[in-house]
């Protein structure tokens, strides 16, 4: 499969650049699931990439493969304090902020942090350089929605003040002073709204659906489903969305683009996928449905068909199986 990504390493885009034509890229959070998939990505393409991350909750392993590449510059940063880089930088890729509810929810503090003195600081480093800015935004922007699919047009049913709030709000601010920096600074600013995304690099308990259910049934545990299991989601295989992100920063977009699957299922629908890739005979298990927890989302990629001539190209069946197979290989090492 063309966009298929074989434990992180992409086999195709990496002839280097010569060091004169190389451009620089500053992930920040790049020691995370999607920002290290984004570095593999950027250096693959040609650039420098000098990837900031506290390590809250990124992980040095997930950068193991580039930590000796000449091309690729690691710095423990916590971005919501000055970010200060010497020498030009061409692109600030903000993918830093906690993501799982299990990060959130235990870091309200830091998420809110993140999405607004991190941001601002990203792009304070954006408008210094006079660099592209890309936010990393979210689906979350769209709350429990109350418009099915959802297009970027929509505003969202977002709860500010329950538990996910924290989140929602901090990436719904990052996107209003992303558009600012714009406005009235003229920064070259993207914004993308990230759906479910999986793939090789997710933590085993990160307690988002993807590891949770590929970790239950790998271990013979029960899969814990919330509610009836009827709310439905969508998955994009982490190469299908780094892709996307990348033609979305070097587009003329400035205003936020939906990068996800439209291709939606029933919780249940996909536990039983999980069952049958991993041949487990684990029993479904059922637990109240959590605070403000959509019950659907699927994405309308119309816009990053017409501007970016994007969509996603890895079935769900090839991306879960390369996803299950960093699994067992990830449970191994750890037993």
């Amino acid at each position: 499969m063309q966009a298929l990504l074989m434990y992180g390493v992409y086999r195709k885009d990496m002839a280097k650049a010569s060091l004169r034509d190389q451009k620089v890229a500053v992930v920040t959070g790049g020691a995370g699931f999607l920002g290290s998939h984004l570095c593999d990505y950027l250096v693959g393409q040609g650039h420098h990439v000098m990837c900031l991350d506290n390590l809250i909750t990124g992980n040095l392993d997930n950068i193991s493969q580039l930590r000796q590449n000449g091309a690729f510059t690691f710095i423990q940063l916590d971005v919501t304090r000055h970010i200060e880089i010497e020498g030009p930088v061409h692109f600030v890729f903000h993918f830093a902020s906690p993501a799982s509810p299990v990060d959130y929810l235990k870091l309200p503090i830091q998420t809110l942090k993140v999405g607004a003195l991190g941001t601002h600081n990203a792009l304070g480093l954006a408008k210094a350089k006079q660099a592209v800015f890309l936010l990393a935004s979210t689906s979350e922007v769209y709350g429990d929605p109350l418009v099915h699919p959802q297009p970027e047009t929509y505003w969202g049913n977002v709860n500010p003040i329950g538990p996910r709030g924290v989140y929602d709000e901090a990436k719904r601010f990052g996107e209003a002073i992303t558009m600012a920096y714009h406005r009235t600074h003229g920064v070259n600013t993207k914004i993308v709204r990230i759906f479910n995304t999986y793939g090789p690099r997710m933590r085993r308990n990160d307690g988002r659906v993807v590891p949770a259910f590929i970790k239950q049934a790998l271990l013979g545990e029960p899969l814990t489903l919330f509610g009836d299991g009827h709310q439905t989601r969508s998955f994009c295989y982490v190469s299908d969305l780094i892709r996307g992100i990348y033609v979305l920063a070097l587009s003329p977009a400035h205003e936020p683009v939906n990068i996800g699957n439209p291709r939606e299922m029933t919780v249940m629908e996909f536990a039983r996928k999980i069952l049958e890739l991993t041949k487990s005979v684990s029993p479904l298990e059922f637990h109240p449905l959590p605070v403000d927890d959509p019950k659907t989302r699927q994405p309308d990629i119309r816009q990053a068909r017409s501007l970016l001539r994007w969509e996603p190209e890895v079935p769900l069946e090839e991306g879960l199986r390369q996803t299950i197979a960093y699994f067992k290989m990830l449970l191994k090492s750890k037993a």
